[in-house]
């Protein structure tokens, strides 16, 4: 990375955004330290952008986008068919107002659907309120005559009217049911003017309370029959509403390439924020990868920009974003990486120190050419036809890569889709078939058990070369020759004395493990160091390399799975039942395999392996880019 530093005129200010952003290889940094400086906040004020508007519109897109989804019954699938639009007609003002036409006509049919059916559940309540009381032939207006007073009212549904009949027997009053359900009982109540407050002391046991229908003229049924034609009308207009948005479904494609180009307008705005200006220039810092500065030097000399570019300084080194210097092989291996966290600017790119072992690990553990040819396929037609990015894209990469891996391992193992081959030759022909294998996991288990912790042991050496190296260069040589090289002589000397030979080389290794403690510590600490070195160091070497069996373990649990399934199969002699059930054993199998073994490879490069030189914390490069979800953007 190369520290940059650029001051141009506040009139150009949109051209220099919008060719970096075009450029995509320059992010600009966050001015706080900057306006921290009294000497700068005083000159200098942050930049302004429509940052606010443009995210308004990006909420009113997807809302428009997810509205097209629900009402004209559009699928998006499992990815993305991602097209190619040239930057000409990406960037095209003509375009971008005609979708914002359409998304501002949606828009508008969602608020009226949402208003209708605010009303809808207005009348269903109006009605629903009604609904016990349309067998009542009596205006709800009717409060009684000079002499009568009518109410209406409630009462719990465990009344029993017969006696609230009874206790009203000697009052000039009347009760009658009019429907009931579980909660309650609807009541008419007529009685004397005169006699209201006797009656209603009398009715207050039965917990009965008075209802009003304020604002309704006429009998409850007729009401009920007016809100439902109410309803009717209310549902017409809300199907009119959706029609007019599914009218609009062609737009779709309109719509994304929309939203594409305004979160690329987002990136611009944010890059806007992050300069300083005093309205007559303008000053920026940020970071550029040193195999773009070309571009970016002729980019700012054509724009007449004063700059300068800089490697970073030792205090900056924490804030210098990373950036992962790729190829066809290490690029997918992104999505572990990142996963993890990423590597700190002054500590080594993994992706090429652990790719080997991660695809090789993988295939190890899965071990079927079934599965292998499964995970090329599903990856090479994923990226062929959908030419999904980021993480996903990194993904089907890695899927690719391991599927050769997978496949190469099942062919030494003789394994696809377990012994589907073979179980399937005996039932449709009554002969004994066999893939070639060079070993099994069910009868060569011990060889593969050494063979995984081998590997594992190499893996841990790599990783102890690395930090060597790593110790080298930044100066610290006796770290090194006490950390690695005492210990590669320790375990040299180990292989030699199994070999037989005079144990001289251990003696020099063992020698350092003493050593180092006593010329690294202090005081008491070399002789405790020499105790805590040994200890630390054989437990942890020992529980590391111990930690690859699970190669072993997975190669073994998946073949096993595979052959239990087949055999079950077989058991009916059925070649149609055994096809049923060996495929959908087989396939829950590979499900499992292909995420168990994904997890256990990742745990031995981050445990394992990156604990012996990965230092971590690196912060992601994010520059100024267009970065759509929908299009691949040609320029």
């Amino acid at each position: 990375m190369k520290k940059l530093r650029v001051m141009a005129m506040a009139g150009s200010r949109d051209q220099l955004l919008r060719e970096l952003l075009r450029l995509g290889c320059v992010e600009i940094s966050e001015p706080e330290d900057r306006l921290a400086d009294p000497a700068w906040s005083a000159l200098l004020r942050r930049g302004t952008s429509s940052l606010a508007e443009t995210r308004t519109e990006i909420a009113d897109v997807s809302t428009a986008l997810a509205a097209l989804k629900q009402y004209a019954k559009l699928k998006d699938g499992l990815f993305i068919q991602r097209k190619t639009v040239s930057e000409q007609d990406f960037l095209d003002p003509e375009r971008r107002e005609q979708a914002g036409a359409v998304t501002r006509r949606i828009g508008g049919a969602l608020q009226e659907i949402s208003r209708l059916q605010g009303e809808e559940s207005r009348l269903t309540a109006r009605r629903a309120a009604l609904e016990p009381w349309k067998s009542l032939d009596v205006p709800l207006e009717l409060e009684g005559t000079a002499h009568t007073l009518v109410r209406l009212g409630v009462c719990p549904g465990a009344t029993d009217t017969g006696a609230l009949r009874t206790a009203l027997a000697d009052t000039a009053a009347e009760l009658y049911e009019a429907g009931a359900d579980k909660q309650q009982k609807y009541c008419l109540l007529i009685c004397h003017r005169a006699e209201e407050e006797k009656v209603q002391e009398l009715l207050r046991p039965f917990n009965f309370s008075a209802v009003s229908f304020q604002g309704y003229t006429g009998t409850a049924a007729e009401n009920a029959d007016r809100l439902e034609r109410q309803l009717e009308e209310n549902r017409q207009a809300q199907e009119k509403a959706a029609e007019a948005i599914v009218q609009d479904a062609g737009a779709r494609d309109a719509l994304r390439l929309y939203l594409d180009g305004l979160n690329a307008e987002i990136a611009s705005n944010t890059g806007a924020e992050r300069l300083l200006t005093d309205g007559t220039i303008l000053f920026f810092e940020g970071w550029a990868p040193a195999e773009n500065l070309s571009q970016v030097e002729a980019l700012l000399e054509r724009l007449n920009c004063a700059w300068e570019a800089s490697d970073p300084a030792e205090e900056e080194i924490p804030q210098v974003p990373v950036k992962l210097k790729n190829n066809w092989l290490t690029r997918p291996l992104n999505m572990v990486t990142e996963m993890y966290s990423l590597p700190a600017y002054s500590n080594v790119d993994p992706n090429p120190l652990m790719a080997p072992f991660f695809i090789l690990f993988y295939g190890i553990m899965m071990a079927d050419m079934g599965y292998g040819l499964l995970m090329f396929l599903a990856g090479t037609i994923v990226l062929k036809k959908y030419r999904p990015k980021g993480t996903m894209g990194h993904m089907m990469g890695l899927m690719q890569l391991c599927g050769v891996s997978t496949f190469v391992m099942g062919a030494l193992t003789g394994g696809f889709l377990g012994d589907f081959l073979t179980q399937a030759v005996k039932l449709t022909t009554g002969g004994d078939f066999a893939l070639p294998a060079l070993f099994t996991p069910l009868e060569d288990t011990m060889l593969i058990l050494i063979a995984a912790m081998c590997i594992g042991f190499v893996q841990i050496v790599v990783g102890m070369a690395i930090s060597f190296i790593q110790k080298l260069r930044s100066g610290k040589v006796l770290d090194a020759v006490f950390e690695e090289v005492t210990w590669w002589l320790v375990f040299a000397g180990l292989a030699l004395m199994i070999l037989g030979v005079t144990p001289i080389v251990l003696a020099l290794g063992l020698v350092l493990v003493v050593a180092g403690p006593m010329v690294q510590n202090k005081g008491f600490g070399k002789i405790t160091g020499i105790f805590g070195s040994l200890y630390n160091h054989v437990t942890g070497y020992f529980g590391d390399i111990l930690s690859y069996s699970r190669l072993m373990a997975l190669m073994l649990a998946g073949s096993v799975i595979a052959q239990v399934f087949n055999t079950l199969g077989a058991i009916p002699g059925n070649i149609v039942i055994f096809l049923i059930i060996s495929l959908a054993g087989n396939t829950l199998n590979f499900a499992l395999n292909l995420l168990g073994c994904y997890v256990h490879d990742l745990r031995l490069q981050c445990l394992e392996y990156f604990g012996k030189f990965y230092e971590d914390g690196g912060k992601p490069f994010r520059p100024m880019e267009i970065n759509p979800k929908y299009y691949d953007v040609v320029k």
